[in-house]
């Protein structure tokens, strides 16, 4: 039970902590759950590198990939805030972008996480 706490924590604590280091942009851009998400998909990969060339277990990889980096990553609030800003005109560019951009740099983000997880642990 304390593993299962310290993990919660651990999830809940690294995404507040980016969420508000992040700046505010003007245009309504939700800087903070893109910086998340792209984040959290580089070290995601990582980690998967990690476990398959067998430098850390599969206990190791459930916390890493799995509460650490889900706790980070924020899907359900990726999709609502751009649901919600499209619905408005002014806000629908904004809203498409945070899709498309989220999408193309979480893309770039794994096949850069691919090859340093590659190029160090090969």
């Amino acid at each position: 039970m304390n593993i299962m706490l310290l993990v919660f924590i651990g999830g809940a604590i690294s995404r507040k902590l980016l969420m508000v280091s992040v700046p505010t942009m003007n245009n309504h851009f939700p800087l903070d759950i893109f910086v998340a998400n792209i984040v959290a998909s580089l070290l995601l990969v990582v980690v998967a590198g990690l476990l398959m060339k067998n430098k850390i277990n599969q206990g190791m990889n459930a916390f890493l990939a799995t509460e650490i980096m889900g706790g980070l990553s924020t899907f359900s609030s990726f999709v609502y805030v751009a649901v919600e800003l499209m619905k408005s005109p002014q806000f629908l560019l904004v809203g498409m972008s945070d899709l498309v951009l989220s999408i193309v740099i979480g893309f770039v983000a794994i096949y850069i996480g691919y090859s340093v997880g590659n190029r160090q642990y090969s």
